[in-house]
């Protein structure tokens, strides 16, 4: 992804202090005590999370319905964000860069003269693609991942190719090289739409993503006349992180938890992801009433999440060898109160799920936090794909443990999970995914509780551990990946990533706007 970057908050010129996070300007004054972990994850009230969603709802009802970054909306969620922990007596750092954002004017496609659904790739170049639809063989396990996939009958086509093992910017440079007008490209699993990203501006063909049982049917239509046209503005602009720290605890032993702020422009993002910002906010909050932690404790919200996890990798990318190395571990929250929830928690062992990237030492131990409070209480929970295609990829990317917990998107909902978390089978963890219905009524509030007080539990319980990190990572009694578990958990993820993408967008490998 091309950008041009504008470090006016955090940057190497700021020294450790500064990088280290935000400070509180001084200590709590009349903390409220030093709870266990038990007793801090109960003082993290649902009602309280819903009130900083009621605040999001309405600052994007006020701001064209969107909370996207670079816009009004996003803006005023930032203030909302830190005037709060400002009043609480943290100092707020604000890391502005510059990124490009992609947004959808125009996506229409017809075969054979009948409209079909398509959603236009983020950063597609913009243009009507016609000519007669041509298909890729459908027996190839890695669809338009090679020039040799393409042979000469495309040229001059519209050519459909099914999603699977390369990224999307691959098969859509691949079919330009090819001759191909534009490309449309289908989804591997059922049910589930195809929210796609090239990655960033690129030249070449348009091109836009489709459902599973849509590309079926136009297998069918080979050979009929088509007219794919997108239009997609892609412009630069401007946004910002938001990073606060507790100004007690061994700044050498960082314990830091982060949530993307932004929405997609289409919606208010009031799950996705209102719910993990509110989260680590009302944690924060509380966090400040206690006494000092033995470690210091970080929060952050980041920008541009949307448009290729770009404020997490600009964060990672400011620090020194010496700032990563303090950071103990990283907790990521995103999309956490689901309405056909599961209880997902990302699978660092890999006891369910083979991670397509390498977990750094530790992730391990992070997970069992959160798995060894469910199974204290008694809560269900699966494993999700820990895939490195969230906001903790950059972490992972520089050796920083990571964990976190999800309860899905648009990954469709089994049996098995059902009998773990209720809701319903066949349908979609989130069907207001990524949409104007991802409004404060598209949160189910048993999830965020359970999370909420999940993250407040793991926040506590790392802040005053001597040695935060110092699990076994092997030799787990709990019986992960059975047990209350049973391991049927969707994955967050796909979503900025280039790997495989067999999942369907932001659980089961799923992500805001794929990009494989």
């Amino acid at each position: 992804m091309s950008l041009r970057t504008r470090r006016t908050g955090l940057t190497l010129a700021t020294a450790a202090a500064t990088l280290a996070g935000s400070v509180l300007l001084a200590p709590p004054a009349g903390a409220g005590g030093n709870p266990n972990p038990n007793g801090f994850a109960q003082r993290v009230k649902t009602a309280e999370v819903m009130a900083h969603l009621e605040a999001f709802q309405q600052i994007a009802d006020a701001n064209g319905g969107t909370r996207a970054s670079g816009t009004p909306g996003y803006d005023a969620s930032g203030d909302h964000v830190q005037g709060l922990l400002e009043e609480a007596g943290y100092l707020v750092e604000r890391q502005a860069f510059d990124f490009t954002s992609s947004t959808t004017v125009t996506e229409e496609l017809t075969v054979g003269g009948t409209a079909v659904e398509v959603v236009a790739m983020e950063y597609s170049p913009s243009g009507t693609a016609t000519g007669l639809l041509s298909a890729l063989a459908t027996d190839d396990t890695t669809p338009g991942c090679e020039a040799t996939d393409f042979p000469a009958a495309v040229v001059g086509t519209v050519v459909l190719v099914s999603r699977g093992s390369c990224a999307f910017g691959v098969k859509q440079q691949l079919a330009t090289a090819a001759g191909a007008t534009g490309i449309v490209v289908y989804n591997n699993v059922p049910d589930a739409p195809l929210n796609g990203t090239l990655g960033g501006a690129v030249g070449g063909i348009p091109a836009g993503g489709v459902t599973q049982a849509a590309g079926q049917a136009l297998l069918g239509q080979v050979g009929q006349p088509v007219v794919l046209d997108v239009v997609v503005e892609i412009t630069e602009t401007s946004t910002f992180n938001l990073v606060a720290q507790t100004p007690y605890g061994d700044p050498d032993n960082v314990v830091m938890l982060g949530a993307h702020l932004d929405s997609v422009p289409e919606g208010p993002g009031i799950n996705d992801n209102g719910t993990g910002s509110a989260a680590i906010l009302q944690t924060a909050l509380e966090l400040a009433d206690t006494k000092p932690t033995r470690n210091a404790v970080r929060f952050a919200w980041w920008g541009a999440e949307e448009s290729g996890l770009i404020g997490s990798s600009e964060y990672v990318a400011s620090l020194t060898e010496e700032e990563a190395a303090q950071i103990t571990g990283y907790l990521n929250f995103d999309m956490i109160g689901s309405p056909n929830y599961i209880i997902g928690v990302y699978d660092a062992d890999q006891s369910t799920y083979e991670a397509p990237v390498e977990v750094p030492e530790g992730s391990a131990s992070l997970e069992q936090v959160f798995t060894d409070y469910f199974d204290r209480t008694r809560q269900p929970w699966v494993d999700t794909e820990f895939s490195g295609r969230s906001d903790y990829q950059a972490f992972i990317e520089a050796g920083i443990p990571a964990s976190g917990l999800f309860t899905g998107a648009d990954g469709v909902k089994t049996e098995e999970e059902v009998a773990l978390f209720g809701g319903t089978a066949g349908i979609t963890y989130d069907p207001n995914y990524h949409s104007p219905a991802d409004d404060l009524t598209n949160v189910d509030p048993t999830a965020l509780g359970i999370n909420s007080r999940a993250i407040a539990y793991a926040t506590l319980s790392l802040a005053q551990d001597p040695t935060p990190l110092d699990l076994t990572d092997n030799g787990r009694g709990n019986g992960h990946g059975g047990g209350h578990g049973g391991g049927h958990g969707g994955g967050h993820g796909g979503g900025h990533g280039s790997g495989d993408g067999h999942g369907h967008g932001h659980g089961h490998d799923e992500g805001h706007h794929q990009a494989a």
